[in-house]
């Protein structure tokens, strides 16, 4: 059984950065999928980036060139820094993962999530 514990959300000013992570436990981070999806006030969970356990990356359109997904297997935790982040990023976060070597955009199909950590963006 995998548990994920997110940190790292917080207030931040349009234009600034934040930084999650997600603290794995259980049986070895390395051959699992993560990713990152969010849920803003009023609409469903949305996929903002995966990486897959050979390190393959997918980014939603929104957030290319902003927020870079990464792991470290020998910690068992995932990142995501996010950068010129936009009052449109407000969201709960939440780390998903799934002993798979590929991703999906389905929340459905992730095994495992965290409870979630706030970003909220102020414009």
């Amino acid at each position: 059984q995998v548990q994920l514990v997110e940190s790292g959300g917080g207030l931040v000013q349009a234009g600034g950065s934040l930084s999650l992570s997600c603290a794995a436990s259980g049986p070895p981070f390395s051959a699992y999928a993560m990713a990152w999806f969010r849920r803003a006030p009023g609409k469903g969970r949305e996929l903002v980036a995966a990486i897959t356990s050979g390190g393959s990356t997918y980014y939603k359109d929104s957030v290319k060139g902003r927020f870079t997904i990464s792991r470290d297997n020998a910690k068992n935790t995932g990142f995501l820094r996010m950068n010129s982040l936009k009052p449109e990023d407000t969201a709960v976060y939440y780390c998903a993962a799934r002993d798979s070597g590929t991703y999906s955009s389905a929340p459905g199909w992730y095994d495992y999530w965290g409870q979630g950590t706030q970003v909220t963006v102020s414009s």
